[in-house]
């Protein structure tokens, strides 16, 4: 008969003793992983005060230091409208305005914007009505599904008062010529490259910063 034959009553005998025996060697290593102590909690560090001037109010927090301006504004002030898309930065989901220029709310700590003048897309109206911008985005129907809208609004918002103030891009043609700089097509596009539109709106969406840099250029004349 041969070795392998499975029914050998003494191979069975042999395979049997030997599972208990792995077994048994087991069994200890397995209590002691059990028996194994937590890791010690770390400590939290300290609440800081914190008061931001957000849509021209003051909110007074206690934040843990780390914390960043856009879980500031959503999961302490409930303004939701600026978006956590990447949360690193590359989306634009989360811009708002910081003393009138664009900022990825995300990579910015609360604690570094104490005493500046923040503004999120819902304080750009007035009086119950639409900011130019807004408005402008909702007549070209520059959004689909919405998510980046609020970001791709505050961006636009202060790239117009950039192009205004004589601020050049890399799309600028002549960069010598001083004051108002025209916003084409390309100037939008390169200006507003730091916000993504996953929808691919990106065609109303110039459209839109393009009605409102005409309506200021008509202004200025």
């Amino acid at each position: 008969m041969s070795y392998f034959d499975p029914s050998n009553p003494s191979r069975r005998r042999f395979l049997m003793r030997s599972g208990m025996i792995a077994g048994s060697l087991a069994a200890p290593h397995v209590d002691a992983l059990d028996t194994v102590a937590p890791p010690a909690a770390t400590e939290r560090p300290l609440a800081t005060r914190v008061t931001l001037d957000v849509n021209g109010r003051d909110y007074d927090l206690d934040l843990d230091p780390r914390v960043t301006l856009l879980d500031a504004l959503r999961d302490h002030l409930s303004l939701t409208g600026s978006k956590k898309g990447c949360d690193r930065g590359q989306c634009g989901a989360c811009t708002v305005l910081v003393n009138g220029r664009r900022v990825n709310a995300c990579l910015t700590l609360a604690a570094a914007v104490q005493g500046d003048r923040i503004v999120t897309v819902e304080g750009l109206g007035r009086n119950g009505a639409l900011h130019p911008v807004q408005q402008a985005f909702v007549t070209r129907d520059g959004f689909q599904c919405g998510y980046c809208t609020s970001g791709q609004i505050c961006s636009a918002v202060a790239l117009v008062e950039e192009a205004n103030a004589g601020g050049i891009s890399a799309a600028t043609r002549d960069v010598r010529k001083s004051g108002p700089v025209e916003l084409t097509d390309g100037e939008i596009r390169e200006r507003m490259s730091g916000n993504l539109c996953r929808c691919g709106a990106y065609v109303n969406i110039v459209a839109a910063v393009a009605d409102v840099a005409k309506t200021a250029a008509k202004t200025r004349a």
